[in-house]
């Protein structure tokens, strides 16, 4: 016997069939293209990280400044990364040594003993930088206005003195570039590369900051201006074009105007007499040193002017005035005519100041022994004058550790500063705030060498960097976009595969 079906049953299965094999063929296409969404979502967001975030190889390149100051001589050496010379790796000072014993220049009676005074210096240098990297590593040395006085005095013992530390240099493992002395104009200038390049200001193209430098021997003062700094001083005038933007910067070095200078000048406009006794109100009361005329007026700055005596050395007694101070201090300087349109003193022109000023080197260790690095111009000026006025002997036992010549010199190194701020470089009550006394910038000395390195190495480049494809907000923009469309397919995904009861056909 056969059961008979209805002809409606073959259709009804016909369709359920075919709506199944429907179903099956859209849900094997959302996989796909979820997947598919999914990896090119993976992909973008690789490649996005990768492009945006170029991994830094712990690989490293150095060089090594030596700058041979009036009064000592300091190495520096620097490290920056080796794939980054010029881009976004930033150059650091890694180490510094101070050379035992004074400047170089202090060796012209026995110029051979001036590179001699180098070598433990160079040996800590061959063991700090790593010796596959000696041959590479390039090795400058600047003389600065202690060899320039030198120079002026006797040329010959001058370049002595240069052969000495060269002989030196070139027998060190490193990559010997030269020793020589620069210029007053180019030490103002790599100072405030210096400045800038350390604080970033010369990458994002935003305003500078100022250079005052002081050392023993010459100050500099550095700033940008207008162009017609040029055109009214050529020799004060510096063009420069670093990341991508043009800098006309007015520089002048005042030679013989240095801190220890300065007071040999200073010395000598109260020494003219020829007494044997001189009360100087820079020095403390209480203090008596013999000196010799000799050690005032052997410099160039001062020979010219001394007196004709029969005595050899004079008395120098301490009166502790420092407002006095500031008339002798001032006396120093020559305000009496300018041929420009504005001067600082000594007939210099000097366009108005502009921003603020990052003032390093002697400045920095003077006003901070003192105390000074903060605060109005006045309140500064009234702590300066209960410093001079303490007693010598009182000074010396709150200070044991200091040398005594560097000590008894501080009043008038202060007094001199405050004078040099204000009535040579025209710093006023108003602008007094915009000098910053800096020792270190990210961990650097802050002063010309870092800049001269750089200079040389052509590690500033004239155009602006190589910047990421995105900017910080739309990188971190994308990938929270990216991250929000991975976690949506992935929510499509368990959405598909999660598993769901099959609705039986029934049979009719």
């Amino acid at each position: 016997m056969f059961l008979h079906m209805p002809s409606s049953y073959h259709s009804v299965v016909i369709v359920i069939t075919f709506e199944e094999t429907k179903g099956k063929n859209a849900w094997y296409k959302a996989v796909i293209i979820i997947t598919v969404l999914g990896i090119t979502a993976i992909v973008a967001l690789v490649i996005t990280a990768v492009l945006q975030n170029k991994p830094l190889l712990q690989k490293y390149k150095y060089g090594i400044v030596l700058d041979a100051g009036s009064s000592h001589t300091a190495v520096y050496i620097y490290e920056w990364p080796a794939e980054k010379d010029n881009d976004t790796g930033r150059v650091q000072q890694t180490h510094s040594c101070k050379v035992q014993g004074a400047g170089i220049s202090s060796y012209s009676v026995f110029p051979g003993q001036a590179g001699a005074s180098l070598k433990s210096c160079m040996k800590e240098a061959e063991n700090l930088i790593p010796l596959s990297r000696h041959h590479e590593t390039p090795l400058y040395l600047g003389a600065t206005a202690g060899m320039r006085l030198l120079r002026m005095e006797n040329q010959s013992l001058s370049d002595q003195v240069l052969w000495s530390v060269e002989e030196v240099l070139r027998s060190s493992p490193f990559s010997y570039q030269g020793a020589r002395i620069i210029t007053g104009q180019e030490e103002g200038a790599f100072g405030w590369v210096t400045v800038n390049y350390l604080s970033d200001r010369l990458k994002q193209g935003s305003g500078t900051t100022g250079a005052l430098d002081l050392g023993g021997a010459s100050t500099q003062i550095s700033f940008v201006a207008n162009q017609d700094v040029a055109e009214e001083s050529a020799e004060n005038a510096v063009t420069f074009r670093l990341y991508g933007n043009d800098y006309f910067l007015y520089t002048h070095s005042f030679l013989c105007y240095g801190k220890d200078q300065a007071l040999k000048l200073a010395l000598a406009q109260q020494t003219q007499s020829g007494d044997s006794s001189v009360l100087d109100p820079c020095f403390h009361p209480g203090y008596s040193v013999d000196r010799s005329y000799f050690s005032v007026y052997s410099s160039p700055c001062v020979m010219a002017g001394k007196p004709l005596i029969s005595r050899d050395s004079f008395t120098h007694v301490g009166a502790g005035n420092a407002s006095l101070c500031q008339e002798v201090v001032r006396r120093i300087f020559n305000f009496s005519s300018c041929s420009f349109s504005r001067c600082s003193f000594n007939r210099v022109y000097q366009p108005p100041l502009q921003g603020p000023f990052g003032a390093f080197s002697a400045f920095y260790f003077v006003m901070n022994f003192l105390n000074l690095t903060s605060g109005s111009l006045e309140s500064s000026r009234e702590k300066l004058e209960r410093y001079c006025s303490r007693p010598w002997t009182q000074i010396k036992q709150q200070h044991p550790d200091v040398k005594e010549k560097y000590l008894a010199e501080y009043c008038f190194s202060g007094s001199y500063i405050l004078s040099l701020l204000t009535d040579g470089y025209n710093f006023t009550s108003d602008t007094w705030t915009d000098v910053t006394f800096i020792k270190k910038i990210s961990g650097s000395d802050a002063g010309w060498t870092l800049g001269y390195m750089l200079n040389l190495t052509n590690m500033i480049p004239a155009e602006a960097p190589d910047t990421p494809p995105l900017p910080h907000a739309g990188y971190v923009t994308l990938l929270f976009f990216i991250s929000l469309l991975l976690f949506f397919l992935l929510f499509l995904c368990f959405r598909f595969l999660w598993p769901r009861r099959n609705s039986q056909t029934q049979m009719i």
